[in-house]
């Protein structure tokens, strides 16, 4: 399975990027899909998350009223809507789906990196002016 992450680039502070991500050969079915991100010299991160099933939400809270995840179920395709972006938003991005699970460990599995099983390459988002 392969995921394909792409809308990223370079953007100054307080703008916004709109990323994507596409399954070509997967259908994301009643999965969650995630989105993640690396900056330089950091961890990855669990940024925000999605139930293609019931479309309950996670944010991290250092995105919280800035980003917005949405999918869009015919295409197959999960979106995150990055507005006010600031330069400590600078970092690889990436999407990740993993099966479904019980809606009260969200917050706990989509902040986290491991039991993600199958992710896409990343995307640079680079905030700066």
């Amino acid at each position: 399975v392969q995921l394909q992450a792409s809308g990223g680039g370079l953007v100054q502070p307080g703008g916004s990027l709109r990323l994507s991500c596409v399954a070509p050969s997967f259908t994301f079915g009643s999965h969650y899909i995630g989105w993640f991100r690396q900056a330089p010299g950091k961890q990855r991160e669990g940024v925000s998350c999605i139930s293609n099933f019931d479309i309950t939400t996670y944010y991290a809270d250092s995105v919280k009223g800035r980003f917005t995840i949405s999918r869009d179920k015919p295409k197959n395709t999960v979106y995150l809507q990055m507005n006010s972006l600031k330069p400590e938003d600078t970092a690889v991005y990436y999407c990740a789906t993993r099966p479904r699970f019980i809606s009260s460990l969200r917050d706990r599995y989509c902040a986290a990196v491991i039991g993600w099983n199958y992710w896409g390459q990343g995307t640079l988002v680079t905030v700066s002016s």
